[in-house]
């Protein structure tokens, strides 16, 4: 097979392009996430803990500027990304969940007799 042959079939698996989809649509949840953390969650925690704009927040160490405010939201926006997606796979397992497998039907006469037989037959 050429190389462009095995890019294809490579290409057009089922999972390579569920995890395109997947990569795409987390992309896009993570834009908003950091927008409601940015806009709306970092601000009034900063009000609640005394007017702190995180952004701001950093050490200067000689020349160089440590901006661990930056890593705080960060983190902060971490854990609500992570938190929000638990929700949204703990919901859609919820969802998935798997009938149990239906009984077996119950066995004709003949059938339990051909059982009962091969049982003997084993025991000999």
């Amino acid at each position: 097979m050429s190389f462009f042959g095995e890019f294809k079939a490579f290409a057009m698996k089922g999972n390579v392009i569920d995890l395109a989809v997947g990569v795409v649509i987390g992309a896009a949840f993570g834009k908003i996430v950091n927008s409601l953390v940015e806009s709306i969650i970092m601000p009034v925690v900063g009000i609640l803990i005394g007017k702190v704009d995180f952004k701001s927040l950093m050490a200067k160490v000689g020349d160089a500027e440590i901006k661990y405010g930056l890593f705080i939201q960060a983190t902060v926006e971490f854990i609500i990304v992570a938190f929000a997606i638990f929700l949204v796979v703990r919901t859609i397992n919820r969802f998935k969940k798997e009938e149990p497998a239906p009984a077996a039907p119950a066995l004709t006469t003949s059938e339990q007799l051909l059982v009962e037989i091969r049982d003997e037959l084993k025991k000999q």
